[in-house]
């Protein structure tokens, strides 16, 4: 047989569309082809493939060789489709069986001496291949490198077979059963409650912490604003730890953007992502994009926190792509060539100082900043993204001697488990987060008594709140009624929830 033909997977965004690879041998002068729009990473594997089945003790066909991979206008990067390549050009030249090629789908990236080489996006196809054999009826195998095969076994049904080289794929198809056979593999992932560092450290700001526990109870964006050295990095980098169970569907998520990334380890398998950036990132690098587009870091935040510490020292324009991620929980990066969809539902927290030396308000009395330099440091900060944050809270500094004097706080697992049964209440009312709320579920489920109602439209004058405003506050009130344990929302929630809502330009 002169050809064959396999399946693979190529990466579009969070998409993992179908590759079928040809692989024609014919007569005429020796040559080696790859068309189907591949780029740098796939035209190099030529040297690569050729270099693998000598080592391997194969023969290379001196005979005219053309691999397309279909569809030809889809984009092919990477290293992942060696495998098929090297598999195809042996099942064409007789050298391998290829009667069950069908059966299964090929990725990864091989050395020079055959070996299998880690490929970024393994669960990413994974999923899609399981997804699609649901659709049809019909399910594949995956073949990939054993370095990937943890990720792409948390994928539930599907059937993962990993090998360290060439030679094994090979051997797998030459034996009809016994020991050369690849063993299907199962997920190694343990789920255990993440290590991140506990509130019971946190001496002190106790209204700071309900702060995040409501945030935490409805999925709500928070703003920390406080002089240095108050503990504001400190409380978000334990706010992670008193978040929601993340479920098996929110994990999938999260894991396969992360394996776009490369950086997916199923060590953190149902641990919710928590991301950093400094504030010299640029927008490409918070949103995502390249040539190629790859994922940023709101979409590697995704199902968990991103932090931005000191919000006004990013750059403006940085900080305006947040805004539509904000409200609907994706980002779309378009290219000349190419458009890709990434998931960007993540959980704002975001700290500042109040003023340039950032010792407004502090009672040593140090700040000597001008009421216009307080403006325009605070004005870095546009007012269509400030409405777009549910809370906005002061963290203040505690003198030396209560601070010495305060004893342990309350521990991040009395916190959680009060957020996970106020969360239980949400889903089973709403089956969604209060964040999530769409204006007529507000109606529904967000409608305070009449001394709510009087207390909020009375503060929506005099605040001059927008729209938007009005009813991220009702959504704060619905969470605190939940963490109370309350059927209704209340005037106590409404008042709460509005002293959340403090927009600096008011302070």
């Amino acid at each position: 047989m002169s050809l064959a033909v396999l399946k693979s997977r190529a990466l579009a965004g969070m998409h993992a569309p179908e590759v079928t690879v040809e692989v024609h041998l014919a007569n005429g002068l020796p040559s080696f082809t790859i068309v189907g729009l591949p780029e740098t990473e796939v035209k190099e594997s030529k040297d690569r493939v050729r270099a693998a089945l000598q080592n391997a003790r194969f023969e290379f066909p001196a005979r005219r060789i053309t691999v397309n991979l279909a569809p030809a206008d889809l984009p092919k990067e990477s290293g992942r489709f060696d495998l098929p390549i090297a598999l195809g050009i042996l099942a064409a030249s007789g050298q391998m069986p290829g009667d069950e090629l069908d059966k299964y789908e090929f990725a990864g990236e091989l050395s020079l001496s055959g070996e299998l080489r880690p490929i970024r996006g393994a669960l990413a196809m994974t999923y899609a291949m399981h997804r699609a054999g649901g659709a049809s009826g019909r399910q594949r195998a995956f073949i990939l490198p054993r370095a990937n095969a943890d990720e792409a076994a948390l994928v539930g049904d599907a059937t993962v077979f990993p090998a360290d080289s060439l030679l094994q794929v090979c051997a797998h198809f030459a034996a009809a059963d016994g020991d050369a056979r690849l063993s299907r593999h199962r997920a190694q992932a343990a789920v255990a409650r993440p290590d991140y560092p506990d509130f019971a450290d946190v001496k002190g700001q106790s209204h700071a912490k309900r702060a995040l526990e409501v945030a935490a109870g409805g999925g709500h964006s928070i703003l920390l604003v406080g002089p240095p050295g108050t503990g504001k990095s400190m409380l978000a980098a334990r706010f992670p730890g008193i978040l929601p169970s993340m479920t098996d569907d929110e994990a999938l998520e999260s894991a396969a953007v992360q394996s776009l990334s490369g950086g997916f380890s199923t060590a953190r398998w149902k641990a919710r992502p928590y991301r950093a950036p400094h504030h010299t990132a640029s927008g490409v690098a918070l949103v995502g994009g390249g040539g190629t587009p790859r994922p940023g870091e709101i979409s590697l935040a995704h199902r968990g926190v991103l932090f931005l510490d000191e919000l006004p020292e990013f750059d403006r324009r940085v900080l305006e792509v947040l805004r539509e991620p904000l409200e609907s929980g994706q980002i779309t990066i378009s290219r000349a060539a190419r458009q890709s969809d990434f998931p960007a539902r993540f959980q704002l927290v975001a700290a500042m100082n109040p003023c340039p030396c950032g010792y407004l308000g502090h009672a040593s009395g140090k700040c000597r900043c001008t009421p216009d330099a307080v403006a325009r440091y605070q004005g870095k900060i546009s007012g269509p993204l400030l409405d777009r944050i549910d809370l906005q809270i002061q963290v203040g500094a505690l003198p030396h001697d209560e601070l010495l004097k305060q004893a342990d706080g309350e521990p991040s697992a009395a916190i959680a488990a009060r957020v996970e049964q106020a969360f239980e209440r949400q889903l089973r009312r709403q089956g969604k987060g209060n964040h999530a709320l769409s204006t007529a579920e507000i109606d529904a489920h967000c409608k305070p008594d009449a001394q709510g109602e009087q207390l909020l439209r009375t503060a929506m004058l005099r605040l001059d709140w927008s729209a938007r405003a009005y009813h991220r506050v009702l959504k704060v009130a619905r969470t605190i009624a939940d963490l109370a344990g309350a059927d209704g929302v209340m005037q106590p929630h409404v008042a709460e929830a509005i002293q959340y809502r403090r927009a600096l330009r008011e302070q």
